[in-house]
């Protein structure tokens, strides 16, 4: 007897009405893993070897990954289609959530997974962007980083008119999600021009929903990792401020929208400065990423 509780408690744990889940088929079990997240599915392959075969199956991570994956892969590089054909479903999430691909011509727009609730997520690259005066070279140069997924980036040599925008349809997103949008960058030891008169950010849809603006200190102090702001003086505490990223740029948040899915709408985002027409220099852009916010 003693033998079987025992048996019993190694198994799972019982559900509501004392029966064992583990004595459920493991199809069932899968089913019941996939309507959490995947950060659950992850956390139930240490509850027993049932439940670790069931929340690593295809059929729950099928269900983690958009509908329209297979798409959005056929749009990327042939190499990049080759790499992602992983034996298991769990695998190519994890690939997509931790290696962004690139898409549309291989290098229009960078594609990943947000890797705790499976959002689909875009980075659009500087070349995407409307920028004033960017095809000009006295104010704007096109240059090639290693450190950037993109053929080029962005530097800007001097405006006075600094301004831009970006744009892309909420179809391409996850519904029923609240993203952000982040301007990526670097900045030079010479950046100039950017504390005199702080820069304005917008968001919002052009189907008359509401657009969210807010000052952008481009020029503040960045925020490392995993830190929050120390001290935050009364004028900038509705002032977006820089972060280092992990992959050495740093970014800073445009404005956050609600995409409530189903219509196709257009979102239109994008900073400014046109007020103050003083000298402003030495930015880099990358682009403008697009994904889930946390909390």
């Amino acid at each position: 007897m003693m033998e079987k509780e025992k048996e019993g408690k190694s198994n799972g744990p019982p559900c509501a009405c004392g029966v064992e889940i583990s004595v459920l088929p493991e199809g069932c079990i899968s089913d019941i893993v996939a309507l959490t997240t995947p950060k659950d599915a992850c956390r139930a392959c240490a509850v027993s070897s049932i439940f670790r075969a069931a929340a690593e199956s295809n059929a729950v991570w099928e269900r983690f990954l958009p509908s329209d994956y297979q798409a959005i892969i056929a749009q990327s590089s042939s190499s990049s289609s080759d790499s992602l054909n992983f034996s298991s479903k769990k695998q190519l999430y994890l690939s997509l959530s931790d290696n962004p691909i690139l898409i549309d011509d291989n290098k229009k727009q960078s594609f990943f997974l947000d890797k705790l609730s499976g959002k689909k997520c875009y980075f659009l690259p500087a070349r995407e962007l409307t920028i004033a005066w960017g095809d000009d070279p006295h104010y704007w140069s096109w240059v090639s980083l290693p450190e950037s997924r993109f053929p080029e980036v962005a530097e800007l040599n001097y405006v006075w008119w600094f301004d831009i925008n970006g744009k892309m349809s909420t179809s391409m997103l996850s519904p029923k999600t609240n993203y952000a949008a982040y301007l990526v960058y670097k900045s030079r030891s010479r950046t100039h021009g950017f504390n005199y008169h702080l820069p304005t950010a917008s968001i919002g849809t052009t189907g008359g929903g509401e657009v969210y603006e807010q000052t952008v200190g481009l020029g503040l102090p960045a925020v490392e990792p995993g830190q929050q702001d120390q001290v935050v003086l009364p004028q900038q505490q509705h002032t977006s401020r820089p972060k280092q990223r992990n992959d050495g740029w740093l970014e800073i948040e445009l404005g956050q929208f609600f995409n409530e899915g189903g219509e196709a709408d257009e979102l239109q985002f994008g900073l400014k400065e046109v007020k103050c027409l003083s000298v402003k220099s030495g930015l880099i852009v990358e682009g403008i990423e697009i994904r889930p916010t946390r909390g």
